[in-house]
Parts: C-alpha cells; sequence; structure tokens
C-alpha cells in the first residue's frame, strides 16, 4: 500500500456512515407521498436571508485580497458587543475568533488543539454526531457522559468537555447552577470545556445562558470557549457564519494554528456578520415563525401518540412512541414525513425521532394535516 492511500484512509478511519445518508429507503418512501415530501429532517434554514445582511454582501463583493483569520478590528468587536449585550459576558475583542460556521469548529477542535491517542473528550450522551467525528478524527477517545462525577469513579481525566445547551438534539435547557457545575469539575480535573451555544437564540419554555456569564463562568473565562452560530439566528447557513469566544489564551492559541491552517472566513461573510449583530429586528422576526410552526405542530404530534421531551429551546422537537426511532421514522415516511431518528445522536436516544421547524409554513400545515 502506498503511503498516500495510507494516509487518505487513515484521516476517515473509523468514522461511520454519514448519518443522512442512513435515510435513503424513508426518503424514497416519503418522496413518493401524494402531495410530495415534507422534509423535517434537517435544521437547514429555509426561510430568507435578511435584508440587512444581504446588503452588507453587495456592499462587500469587491474584496480582493486575503481576509485576516482573525477577522477585521470591526468583526471582532462586534462579537464582543453582542456577547455583552445579549449574553451578559464581558469578553475582550481580541478573546474572540470567526469560524467558516460552528460546526466547523465543532469537527476541528480536538485536532487545533493538540489532542490525541492519551486524552479523553467527553461529550453529552444524546449528540450531535460532529462531536463524536471530530473525536476520531484527532485520535482522541471519546466518551459520552452526562454526569461528569461519573468519570471520577471510572478514573477518567478528560481534556475537553464539551457542553450543548441548547440542545441538539433534545433541546434541552441547563440551568446556570448546572452550567456552573459542570464548569467547576472541568476546572479541578484540568479540562477545557467546549461549550456549543448555535441555537441559545431561540428559547420557548427555558431561556438559555451562556457559559461566558457571570453566573457559570465566575470573575474568568479561563479554560472556557463558548462556540456561536448566525446559521439560525440569521438565516446564514449557506454563508458560513459562526464565532467563538472566551479564555483568551486559548483563543489565542487556536489563532496561531488557524493562520498556518488557512481557516479564513470571506471578507464579505466577516461584513454581513458585523451587520447582522448589530441587528435585532430579523432575529425576532424569524423568532416568531418558528414559534408559529411549533405551535401548530406540537400538539399533532401529541394528537398523533407522541410524547415531546425537553424541547425547550432551539429549532426541533423531540419526540417518542416508545418505539425503535427507526420503526418510527417509517411510520412517518409512509405518511410523506422525513425526521432524524433517534440513533444518528447516540445509544441514549434510539426511541426519539427529531423533528425540525425549519420547513415552510405551507410544509409544516402538510405535516400537521397528515398527522391528523
Amino acid at each position: 500500500m502506498s503511503s498516500t492511500t495510507s494516509a487518505r484512509r487513515g484521516l476517515g478511519a473509523g468514522l461511520p456512515d454519514f448519518p443522512w445518508d442512513t435515510l435513503a429507503t424513508a426518503r424514497a418512501t416519503a418522496f413518493a407521498y401524494p402531495g410530495g415530501v415534507v422534509d423535517l429532517s434537517i435544521g437547514t434554514p429555509v426561510d430568507p436571508t435578511p435584508e440587512v445582511a444581504q446588503r452588507a454582501l453587495s456592499a462587500g463583493a469587491d474584496s480582493p485580497g486575503y481576509p485576516l483569520t482573525s477577522g477585521t478590528p470591526a468583526l471582532r468587536q462586534a462579537f464582543s458587543d453582542y456577547l455583552d449585550r445579549r449574553w451578559g459576558a464581558t469578553v475582550l475583542p481580541e478573546a474572540t475568533l470567526p469560524l467558516i460556521g460552528s460546526k466547523e469548529l465543532v469537527a476541528w477542535l480536538p485536532t487545533l488543539l493538540g489532542l490525541g491517542p492519551d486524552d479523553v473528550v467527553v461529550y453529552p450522551e444524546a449528540a450531535y454526531p460532529t462531536y463524536e467525528a471530530g473525536v476520531q478524527v484527532s485520535g482522541a477517545r471519546g466518551v459520552a457522559c452526562d454526569d461528569l462525577t461519573r468519570l471520577d469513579a471510572e478514573g477518567v481525566r478528560p481534556a475537553l468537555v464539551w457542553l450543548n445547551s441548547p440542545s441538539n438534539p433534545t433541546g434541552e435547557v441547563l440551568a446556570p447552577s448546572v452550567l456552573a457545575e459542570r464548569v467547576a469539575w472541568a476546572r479541578a480535573h484540568g479540562a477545557i470545556v467546549a461549550s456549543d451555544e448555535c441555537y441559545g437564540e431561540f428559547g420557548w419554555e427555558a431561556d438559555p445562558v451562556s457559559v461566558l456569564h457571570p453566573d457559570v463562568a465566575g470573575d474568568s473565562h479561563d479554560g472556557l470557549l463558548a462556540l456561536f452560530s448566525l446559521s439560525k439566528r440569521s438565516n446564514l447557513a449557506g454563508y458560513r457564519a459562526g464565532f467563538v469566544a472566551g479564555d483568551p489564551a486559548l483563543v489565542g492559541e487556536l489563532l496561531e494554528v488557524r493562520k498556518h491552517l488557512g481557516m479564513l472566513v470571506p471578507r464579505p461573510v466577516q461584513d454581513v456578520m458585523v451587520a447582522v449583530l448589530a441587528d435585532t429586528a430579523h432575529v425576532e422576526v424569524q423568532r416568531e415563525r418558528y414559534a408559529d410552526r411549533r405551535a401548530r405542530l406540537r400538539p399533532a404530534l401529541e394528537a398523533a401518540g407522541f410524547r415531546i421531551d425537553h424541547s425547550e429551546a432551539g429549532l426541533y422537537l423531540w419526540a417518542t412512541r416508545g418505539e425503535d426511532s427507526r420503526t418510527t421514522l417509517a411510520w412517518l415516511a409512509e405518511r410523506g414525513i422525513l425526521v432524524a431518528p433517534g440513533d444518528f445522536y447516540g445509544a441514549a436516544a434510539r426511541q426519539h425521532v427529531r423533528f425540525a421547524l425549519t420547513a415552510t409554513d405551507e410544509r409544516v400545515d402538510a405535516a400537521v394535516h397528515r398527522l391528523t
């Protein structure tokens, strides 16, 4: 075997099939339903990108030079201002960094931190599959665990602990006291905490709190990183726009590595982020859209025999009929509705399915009709 072939196989060694590729049969069934498929399987925005973003993109279109890996001074200031205004967190501009979408850092953080076979990364028991994929690419060992104190009994000392509130897929919101306990445990064990907060703008039955808030972090952001996404907040999934903030030393370390690796957010996208972070009107408009769809879909699911668990925030309803998620997937596909089965998200989620609110009003109404 050539060294090139060996390296190519090594990068993806052990990675599972891409989850959504396993939906081929259910997708075909759902698409064949009279009236077409209602695809609630993926949380990709379907509503228009706000005008404020489109104007900023057009204005910044003449961009012949390479962008700064660190982001423009105006962008880093916009991150800092947003964190203070929206999340009550005081973060210096130099302790922020733009991302090519938050998923990019979810996937690459263990590698960028230099973790490997001797390191353990902890992520939630029901978790977005990219946490595990990022661990596998780095060569570290992953542990799915919500009760961090259990790791003491097992003699596990992690290098990195992922938090995700509001959760994808469950929509659970962790209380500030719970977040503070997990941060304190991680700090006592010398672990970095990375908090994925990309659904934070959409709290329904609970108010999400950032790990950078003083009630959680105390008077320091030492050992903390928080990830934010504009994909959901501002319908910018196609722009790949996000950022990370927190411990200045950790952010500085990430910046140096990212410079070498060419992880650059396009300058026009940086300009767009400055514009949308300063605007809250479009966020409220989008929030109302999701609230309306949620208010129609949830009672229809409950009438069809589903129990909704958690779902206090975010863009999903986490539902179960007390059966294997693939059985539920097939039942829904026969009605032209496609969802994400719980086994995407770990063994703890095998009896649930995830319904996304990211479908047009017409498609949500079609789902309601088919369910009832």
